[in-house]
């Protein structure tokens, strides 16, 4: 059964620290959080499917960020190799065509932002509007100032993620409007 955007919020409302494994070190400590939501930041073809495997035997969600997986390209087949060689509950992407074959396979999908200038936060809700993902997600998740923007014109989950330095940044991306936040940032990861 695939991961709803409902099921999805009532993970990140019981723990809205999503834990991000960026290498095995990282993995092991997804394994061990309290949190049943696990992004994957790391791997490649060959390994990929055994992340995705571990987690999911420790009963987690895992959402694969399908860019940075070595050996995969930009191209949608790739989203098709996630869906039929994986255990994937979704996936992250900041690229749009990426985003609309995963909705085309019943893949939930989070589209992820970088907030680089002005021009990167008047095109979201046009990308947003385009893509249709189940979730929004910007980077770095310090600006509170934009979140309330972006939960109200975006209608969508928005998740806070980058430069996460410690629960300060956490309960302001929260209070700002944020329903989560995905760190790498092992400090923060608890509930």
């Amino acid at each position: 059964m695939a991961l709803t955007t409902e099921e999805f919020m009532e993970l990140t409302a019981d723990c809205p620290v999503i834990p991000a494994a960026k290498n095995d070190e990282w993995l092991e400590a997804c394994l061990a959080s309290e949190s049943k939501l696990v992004y994957v930041l790391y791997g490649d073809i060959c390994n990929i499917a055994d992340i995705v495997k571990k987690l999911k035997e420790k009963d987690k969600k895992v959402i694969v960020h399908i860019d940075l997986i070595e050996g995969l390209t930009s191209k949608e087949i790739c989203v098709d190799f996630i869906k039929k060689y994986t255990m994937a509950d979704g996936i992250i992407s900041l690229k749009p065509t990426m985003i609309k074959r995963a909705k085309d396979l019943g893949i939930f999908t989070i589209q992820r932002f970088y907030m680089m200038d002005g021009r990167s936060y008047t095109n979201i809700v046009k990308h947003v509007r385009h893509t249709n993902p189940e979730v929004v997600e910007f980077m770095p998740a310090g600006l509170t100032k934009l979140i309330p923007y972006l939960v109200h014109e975006v209608d969508k989950p928005v998740v806070a993620s980058g430069l996460i330095q410690d629960k300060e940044d956490v309960m302001g991306a929260l209070k700002a409007g944020a329903m989560a936040v995905s760190s790498t940032n092992r400090e923060v990861w608890d509930c």
